[in-house]
C-alpha cells in the first residue's frame, strides 16, 4: 500500500480542537467535517487540498480530547496519512480505529517542508521525499495494522470489508 501527494506541514502540538474545532462537534457527516478540518489554523485547507495530500505534523500531533471527530474530518478531507515527530497515543489510536494511515518519523517530520512531493510505501515505511531527493526510514505497519487500514478502520474489518 502506497500514498502520494503534496505535502501541507504544520507544527508541534496540533490538538484536536485545532483539526476539528468543537463547533462542530454536534454532527457524524463526514463531509461536513472535512469541511472544517484545520479550519482554525488554515482557511484555505479545505480549498487547497488534493485528494492524496499528506499531512506532515511535528511533535505531539492529535494532543487533546480523544474525539474521533479529528481523524475523520482529515481523512474525509482527502488526505491519505500523516506524518509527524510522534502522536498523541489517543489519537494515534483512533486514526488506526478509522483506517488513516499515520507514521511516526522524526527525521521525516523535521526534513519535509510545505509543498513537497512525497511517497509512502506502508509495507516497508520508507518515505520518499521527490522534491529534496531524499528518504527517510519510518517503521512499518505490522500486519494487523495494515488489515485494519487497507479495510477502512476496525469496524470495517470487523464487517468484512471497506465501508
Amino acid at each position: 500500500m502506497k500514498a502520494h501527494g503534496t505535502v501541507i506541514k504544520y507544527g508541534d502540538n496540533i490538538d484536536t480542537d485545532v483539526i476539528i474545532p468543537a463547533r462542530y462537534l454536534n454532527t457524524t457527516d463526514h463531509a461536513e467535517l472535512a469541511k472544517h478540518c484545520m479550519e482554525d489554523i488554515d482557511k484555505e485547507f479545505h480549498e487547497k487540498i488534493k485528494a492524496g495530500d499528506i499531512i506532515v505534523g511535528g511533535a505531539n500531533f492529535g494532543c487533546g480530547s480523544s474525539r474521533e471527530h479529528a481523524p475523520i474530518a482529515i481523512k474525509a478531507s482527502g488526505i491519505s496519512c500523516v506524518i509527524a515527530k510522534d502522536f498523541a497515543r489517543i489519537f494515534f489510536r483512533n486514526s488506526i480505529n478509522i483506517g488513516l494511515p499515520i507514521l511516526e518519523c522524526p527525521e521525516a517530520s523535521a526534513d519535509i517542508d510545505n509543498g513537497d512531493d512525497v511517497e509512502v510505501d506502508f509495507d516497508s515505511g520508507v518515505i520518499t521525499n521527490h522534491t529534496k531527493n531524499k528518504t527517510y526510514q519510518a517503521a512499518a505497519f505490522p500486519e494487523f495494522m495494515q488489515n485494519i487500514i487497507n479495510a477502512g478502520g476496525l469496524m470495517a474489518q470487523i464487517k468484512g470489508g471497506k465501508q
